[in-house]
C-alpha cells in the first residue's frame, strides 16, 4: 500500500538531493503544480519521485516526469476568461463530452478504459504537428507509441474531410486491435471512421494487388521453405537462405545471376566471396523456376510490383499512411510505402521501437527512399509498465540502439509513471518444480486480477503443455492466443512470445526460459556455416523483452536450470 504523503511532508524527499531545485516557482505553477506542493516537489529526489507524482494533478505529474528525463515540457496554454473550460487540454484528461443520451448510454455500458484514450501534451504535439516528409516516433515499450499512431490517423481524418488514411502494421492481431480502438475513438463520427482503413499491411497489399492486377496465386512461405530445403547444399543454412531470399532476392525481385552478384544492399552476399554467392544463387534460381512454372507470385513480388506502379505516377488510394510497430516492416514493404506515401508532406508517419525488433535484420531506410532525419522524436514516459518491471526488462537491452542509417534511439532516461510489486525471476530444478511454482503464482495473482487480465507466454508451442499444466494447477483455463483470437472472458491468454506484441495484461508469466529454448537452439543451428549468430541472439533477447513488458503490475519469469543465458541479465 502506498504511504500517505502530505504537502510539505518530509517523506516526499530523498537524501540524494532535489531534482527540481533549479526550477523557479512560476514555472512550477505553470506546469500545474499546486502552490502548497512546491516545497515537496523542490525537495524530492529520484527515489521519491514516483511516489510524489501520484499525488499531483496529471498535467503536473507528466511535466515533472518529462523534466526528470531531460525534457522541457511546454507550460499549459492560458485560457481566455470567456473560453469554454471543457475545451482546455487539461479538461480533456478528465471529461468526455457526449453528444446525446444514446452516447451516454453506450459510455455507461463500457469500462472507461475501453471508451476513450487520452494523450499527454508531448504526445499531442507530435500527433498534431505538420511534417515536411516521413516522420518516425520511437520509444520503449509502454510509452504510448500505438496511442500516438491511433490519434495521428484520427487527427489527419478530422483535419482534412476528404482525405483517406491507412493505419497499418505488420501484425494481423495488432491490426485487429487498432480497428477496434478506432471504432471507440470515433464513436459518433462515421464520416471520420469510414475514411480510415485499419488493416495489416499484408492484407492491404493482397487486396490492392487483386484490384490493380487481378487476383494473384500467392506462393505460401511453407512452399518456398520446402523448395529451399530441397535444393540447399551442405553448409547453406535454411534460415540464412530464407533471410537472404526475403531481404534481398524477393524484396528486389532479382531474377538473374549478374544482378545478384553485383547487388550492393546488404545481405549474406555482401561479405561472401564469388563462390559462396554462386552457391546461394544456385538455390534461388531453382526456386524461381519452380514458382514460375506454377504461375505463383511471392509476397515480395506483390509489394514490388505495386511500388513500381505508384512510383510510375499512379495515384495511391490514400493521402496519408500511419504505420505502427514499424521496426518489423521489411524491405519490400518499405519500398511499397515509400512509393505510396513518401513523396508528400505528412504522407508517412511511423511509430516503433528498435528494442522490439524480433524478426527483421537491420537495413537502411534511407537507401529505400525513406528519409526521417530531422523528423525523429522519442517518447520517454512509460504509462503501461510499472517502474519495477520496466527497470528489470531494460537490463536486456543496451542503453542506446542505432538503426542502419546511424540514427540513435537512446533508451536511458525513460521513466515509468507508477510503482508496482517487484518482478520475480526463478530458476527451477526441473519442469515439475517450475509447473508448481508458476501454478502457485497464477493462483495467487488471480485473486487480485481477472483471468482475462493475465498472459502466459512461452517461446514456441512446443512448451504449451508445461504451461497448461501450470494453469491446471492454478484451477485456470486458457484461450490459445493466435493472430486472430484474444483471451475470452474468464480465461488466461496462452501463446508464443511473438504474439504478445502490442498486447497488455495486468499480470504476465513467461515460463520455459530454458537453455536451448531461449535463444532457440534450432534457430541457431539453421544458420549453418553462415555468420549471423549475434543477430539471432539479439532478436531472441528482444523477444523476451517484448514478452516481459506486456505486464503492467505483476511479472514472473521462470526456467529450468541452467536456464536461458538471458536470465542472468534480467534477474537479481
Amino acid at each position: 500500500m502506498r504511504e500517505r504523503v502530505e504537502a510539505g511532508d518530509d517523506t516526499a524527499q530523498d537524501t540524494g538531493g532535489g531534482l527540481f531545485a533549479a526550477v523557479d516557482d512560476e514555472t512550477m505553477l505553470a506546469y500545474g503544480v499546486p502552490a502548497e506542493w512546491l516545497g515537496a516537489v523542490r525537495r524530492v529526489g529520484e527515489d521519491g519521485l514516483l511516489d510524489l507524482v501520484g499525488h499531483l494533478p496529471q498535467e503536473a505529474s507528466e511535466a515533472l516526469l518529462q523534466l526528470a528525463t531531460g525534457g522541457t515540457p511546454p507550460p499549459a496554454p492560458a485560457a481566455a476568461v470567456d473560453a469554454d473550460p471543457f475545451a482546455h487540454p487539461d479538461a480533456g484528461r478528465r471529461f468526455r463530452l457526449l453528444a446525446n443520451v444514446d452516447e451516454l448510454a453506450r459510455a455507461l455500458d463500457y469500462p472507461w478504459a475501453r471508451w476513450t484514450t487520452f494523450l499527454h501534451p508531448m504526445q499531442r504535439e507530435l500527433v498534431e504537428r505538420s511534417y515536411d516528409g516521413p516522420a518516425r516516433i520511437s520509444g520503449s515499450a509502454g510509452t504510448g507509441k500505438t496511442v500516438v499512431a491511433l490519434h495521428r490517423a484520427v487527427f489527419l481524418a478530422r483535419r482534412a474531410p476528404a482525405a483517406r488514411i491507412l493505419l497499418t502494421t505488420f501484425w494481423p492481431s495488432l491490426a485487429a486491435d487498432l480497428s477496434t480502438r478506432l471504432d471507440m475513438m470515433t464513436e459518433g463520427e462515421p464520416a471520420v471512421r469510414n475514411r480510415i482503413e485499419a488493416k495489416a499491411l499484408g492484407a492491404v497489399v493482397r487486396d490492392l494487388y487483386a484490384a490493380v492486377f487481378g487476383p494473384p496465386s500467392i506462393a505460401p512461405t511453407r512452399t518456398i521453405r520446402d523448395l529451399m530445403a530441397a535444393h540447399a547444399e551442405p553448409g547453406l543454412g535454411l534460415a540464412v537462405l530464407m533471410d537472404e531470399w526475403e531481404g534481398v532476392v524477393d524484396a528486389f525481385q532479382i531474377r538473374d545471376w549478374r544482378t545478384y552478384r553485383d547487388f550492393a544492399l546488404g545481405g549474406v552476399h555482401a561479405h561472401a566471396g564469388p563462390k559462396r554467392r554462386k552457391r546461394l544463387w544456385s538455390v534461388f534460381t531453382r526456386v524461381w523456376d519452380a514458382l514460375e512454372a506454377e504461375h505463383m507470385v511471392t509476397q515480395g513480388g506483390m509489394f514490388v510490383r505495386l511500388a513500381e506502379h505508384y512510383a510510375a505516377g499512379a495515384p495511391p488510394p490514400w493521402e496519408h499512411i500511419v504505420v505502427d510497430e514499424a521496426q518489423d516492416i521489411g524491405i519490400a514493404e518499405l519500398r511499397f510505402l515509400a512509393a505510396a506515401g513518401g513523396r508528400r508532406d505528412d504522407g508517412l508517419f511511423f511509430t516503433g521501437d528498435l528494442g522490439q525488433r524480433i524478426f527483421r535484420q537491420p537495413f537502411s531506410w534511407l537507401a529505400l527512399g525513406i528519409d526521417v532525419r530531422g523528423r525523429t522524436h522519442r517518447l520517454s514516459i512509460n504509462y503501461r509498465t510499472s517502474h519495477q518491471i520496466r527497470a528489470r526488462a531494460d537490463r536486456l537491452l543496451p542503453a542506446a540502439m542505432a538503426d542502419a542509417d546511424g540514427i540513435e534511439e537512446p533508451r536511458a532516461g525513460t521513466v515509468s509513471a507508477f510503482n508496482g510489486p517487484r518482478p520475480t525471476v526463478a530458476l527451477c530444478a526441473d519442469a515439475e518444480e517450475e509447473i508448481a511454482r508458476v501454478g502457485a503464482w497464477l493462483k495467487a495473482v488471480s485473486a487480485q486480477v481477472r483471468p482475462e487480465e493475465i498472459g502466459l507466454f512461452v517461446r514456441t508451442p512446443d512448451q504449451f503443455e508445461r504451461a497448461r499444466l501450470a494453469l491446471a494447477a492454478a484451477g485456470l483455463e486458457a484461450t490459445p492466443l493466435t493472430a486472430a483470437a484474444r483471451a475470452a472472458g474468464g480465461t488466461v491468454a496462452l501463446g508464443p512470445m511473438h504474439l504478445a506484441k502490442g498486447l497488455e495484461f495486468r499480470a504476465v508469466a513467461v515460463m520455459a526460459c530454458d537453455e536451448g529454448i531461449l535463444p532457440l537452439a534450432s534457430r541457431i543451428a539453421a544458420l549453418g556455416e553462415d555468420a549471423g549468430i549475434d543477430d539471432v541472439i539479439s532478436t531472441e533477447r528482444h523477444l523476451l523483452y517484448v514478452a516481459c513488458t506486456r505486464a503492467r503490475d505483476h511479472l514472473l519469469v521462470t526456467g529450468v536450470a541452467p536456464g536461458s543465458m538471458f536470465l542472468a541479465d534480467i534477474g537479481g
